[in-house]
């Protein structure tokens, strides 16, 4: 018997919303691409951005525990948790009523996903990603003197946090018996909870890991074939936005870290998905990666649409 493949399937911030609602209806428009990779016969393995539920759930503890000073505010971890959780129950509830309007009858899981990352990892030391609400001067100088880093914004401060490299999946063994099982996983949510090891324990990480990173690592861990990666554009292109713009159909790992060292793709964006695809291609011959829109999903899959990222060609 043919063994069966195996697909990581990254999703965007577009297909989840930005408020309870728009998730709602997002992720039923994101399951119905999911379905159609599922119906190939193929493993499906899901992983999803984070980006605005972990701010608003951040904001909304911060704001609460400024007005309630008997309560605290949430650490980046456990806000990084529970997006997991509510933006997994979406997820999964969407695909399941999905798949059974096709006659598909498969378990849908969401596992809880933490991610190692090094303490001595250089972001910690250059934190990139603003998260969180406007901060006062007053306030922005009482995270500093926490040890927090704040940026200047048009409308006054934020907190901006680390992106470190993602080193270990802590529950990928889970993830791999599930997987085993022919079940669908959920997991690696907002590039995982990042987490640090002290002794026995795991310590939560005021940091966010790039989604893309972890999707990469993700399928390396699994030996997926196909590590999909679906965003806001059918189709990437060189010169993006100018008059020589050209799209990219198929093109080859070696090419695709030149246009890397070009700075073809903006960092945070587009340049992420590149390297994860090309990390994760370069180490089997058979294996693949697409970048696409949900519309385009199955299109892509089928290798009829999309960019479609190789070992040679």
């Amino acid at each position: 018997m043919e063994e069966k493949k195996t697909v990581v399937i990254a999703l965007g911030h577009r297909a989840l919303g930005n408020t309870l609602p728009e998730q709602k209806r997002a992720t039923k428009e994101a399951a119905k691409a999911i379905a159609d990779i599922v119906e190939t016969g193929a493993n499906v393995v899901i992983l999803h951005s984070n980006s605005q539920q972990v701010s608003m759930i951040h904001m909304a503890f911060n704001e609460f525990s400024l007005n309630h000073p008997e309560y605290t505010a949430a650490p980046m971890s456990v806000c990084s948790a529970m997006s997991q959780g509510y933006i997994g129950y979406d997820l999964q509830n969407s695909i399941r009523a999905e798949l059974i309007t096709r006659g598909i009858h498969k378990p849908v899981a969401t596992v809880l996903t933490q991610v190692l990352v090094d303490p001595y990892d250089e972001a910690f030391y250059n934190p990139s990603k603003i998260i969180g609400r406007t901060l006062t001067k007053e306030e922005a100088e009482a995270e500093e003197r926490k040890g927090n880093f704040v940026t200047k914004t048009p409308d006054g401060w934020k907190r901006i946090i680390a992106s470190p490299e993602p080193k270990e999946i802590i529950e990928i063994e889970t993830i791999k018996t599930l997987v085993s099982a022919g079940q669908i996983v959920i997991c690696c949510g907002g590039g995982g909870i990042p987490v640090m090891e002290q002794g026995v324990d795991l310590s939560g990480a005021s940091a966010v890991i790039e989604k893309d990173l972890i999707g990469g690592l993700l399928a390396i861990e699994l030996g997926a074939d196909t590590l999909m990666i679906l965003t806001s554009v059918d189709q990437v292109s060189l010169n993006y936005g100018s008059v020589n713009e050209k799209l990219l159909w198929k093109l080859n790992v070696r090419e695709a870290r030149a246009y890397m060292e070009e700075n073809q793709f903006e960092a945070g964006s587009m340049k992420p998905k590149f390297e994860a695809a090309a990390d994760f291609v370069e180490l089997g011959s058979n294996r693949r990666a697409i970048i696409t829109s949900i519309p385009r999903a199955k299109a892509a899959y089928l290798e009829k649409a999309g960019t479609l990222i190789v070992n040679q060609r």
